[in-house]
Formats: C-alpha cells, sequence, structure tokens
C-alpha cells in the first residue's frame, strides 16, 4: 500500500489489509487534520477497507468534525460502504 498526500488530499494505492496500513493512513489524516477541515481520500485500487480504518473514519467525522469525501475506484467497495450505511456519512462517491 502507498499513500500520497496533495493539499487536503489522500490517495491510497493498493489494498488496505493490515494493521501497519491503519497506522500509515492514520498517521497521514492526522497531520491533515490539524491544518485543514476538508478531507478527501481516494482509494484507487482498494477492493476491501479493515474495521479498524472504518472507525478512524467514524472517528474523523463525528468527533473531529472533519468534512471527509471518499472517492472509490472499485464497485466492490462502494457497494460495502453502502451496505454499512456510511454512503452519506463518508460522502463515498464512485468514479
Amino acid at each position: 500500500m502507498e499513500i500520497k498526500t496533495t493539499g487536503s488530499k489522500v490517495t491510497i494505492k493498493g489494498n488496505i489489509k493490515s494493521i501497519s496500513d491503519y497506522q500509515n493512513i492514520k498517521s497521514a489524516l492526522d497531520a491533515m487534520k490539524s491544518s485543514t477541515k476538508h478531507i478527501t481520500v481516494v482509494l484507487e485500487e482498494s477492493i476491501s477497507i479493515i474495521s479498524s480504518v472504518i472507525g478512524y473514519l467514524n472517528k474523523l467525522v463525528l468527533k473531529d468534525n472533519v468534512d471527509l469525501e471518499i472517492i472509490v475506484h472499485d464497485d466492490n467497495l462502494y457497494d460495502l460502504f453502502d451496505d454499512l450505511g456510511l454512503i452519506q456519512l463518508f460522502k463515498v462517491k464512485r468514479v
């Protein structure tokens, strides 16, 4: 998994599948949330997402009041967010 940050945008390439992936994502987003309240996360290749990342994103929106937008490239990942009822909360869009 690779993470690239540009302004208030985080692009993640590869599958999100391990605790170290979670820690890397959390570190990148923690660094951003101190300077901006709008973050766009682009999930280019991931077909799934681990629960700890979903929990952290939930905290960002509900506790830290971050305006989060997630852009997914995989239909199955979009369907997962939909099944979990997170499309509106995370402003998930499919590309």
